[in-house]
């Protein structure tokens, strides 16, 4: 099959998947179980996003400045500081670690 092919197979099987959302019953949607399931399953697809996008360079691991935004982030989320400020705290550690050099 060619790339074309998948890649229409793909948005096929996406958009059948959410239509399939509409046949769930709502007495299974208000479960609180369900809403505890929900809110893991996002919390662990996000972490797991940021880790591959921090550590992965198309098929190749890299350890480069990101790394170090994650950690000062992560320093600041312990911190409990606010969004901005996390988001500040990773973008500067970031340039500065560029600066010193670590590509």
């Amino acid at each position: 099959m060619s790339l074309w092919m998948w890649l229409l197979l793909s948005c096929l099987f996406a958009y059948a998947w959410k239509l399939m959302g509409y046949l769930v019953p709502a007495s299974l949607l208000r479960n609180p179980r369900m809403s505890r399931v929900a809110g893991t399953m996002t919390i662990g697809l996000l972490a797991s996003l940021t880790i591959v996008n921090t550590v992965a360079s198309g098929q190749a691991l890299v350890l480069d400045a990101r790394l170090g935004a994650l950690a000062a982030a992560g320093v600041a989320l312990f911190f409990r500081a606010p969004f901005l400020v996390v988001v500040l705290a990773g973008a500067g550690a970031a340039a500065l670690l560029r600066l010193a050099g670590w590509n």
